[in-house]
């Protein structure tokens, strides 16, 4: 039975900064572009404190492009998790055209990390900052958190369940919720 929780996290805009070029996101290209968000370390933390796992579920489409090495993908990912309480790292380096189960706006990454991990995704959130997390987040039963930085793309089908403007502000919503709950 999984009885886990967890906060799934997308990497870029959420724990790392996007590079937002003509108003879309993109991710840093470089280990050297990597720049935490606002409050990462302490906001983490506080997840941690209160019984999470926390992983992160990110698309990263520029390694089948060929615009970026996997070897590149994973360098973020070490130097992230370095710094960063971040207990795993799920990835689809597929393109839209694949045909894949794991990119989202599908859920294949947040199921086979409650597989994985044992999570209840009814007791989970996501966090994200773009319609494809909170469709994928939705997708697989979790809670989601949307991080609005008024990128210039499609909206969810879906409502998040709240809409924050930074990273600090979704930890302490969902703080909120866990305090309400028990």
């Amino acid at each position: 039975m999984n009885t886990r929780r967890a906060v799934f996290l997308d990497r870029d805009g959420v724990i790392n900064e996007s590079i937002v070029r003509n108003g879309k996101p993109y991710p840093p290209a470089h280990l050297n572009e990597v720049r935490l968000v606002a409050a990462a370390t302490e906001s983490l933390k506080q997840l941690k404190e209160c019984g999470f796992l926390l992983i992160v579920v990110t698309n990263q489409p520029d390694v089948r492009r060929g615009t970026t090495p996997k070897q590149t993908v994973e360098q973020i990912h070490a130097a992230l998790q370095s710094q960063l309480p971040i207990d795993d790292f799920f990835v689809c380096y597929h393109d839209d055209g694949d045909g894949c189960q794991c990119r989202k706006p599908l859920p294949g990454l947040l199921l086979e990390a409650a597989r994985k991990h044992g999570i209840n995704t009814g007791q989970s959130f996501l966090i994200g900052d773009r319609w494809r997390d909170i469709e994928a987040g939705v997708a697989a039963g979790c809670r989601t958190v949307l991080i609005d930085y008024g990128y210039k793309e499609q909206k969810s089908k879906h409502l998040p369940d709240a809409t924050v403007f930074s990273l600090a502000e979704a930890v302490n919503w969902i703080v909120t919720q866990e305090v309400q709950l028990h």
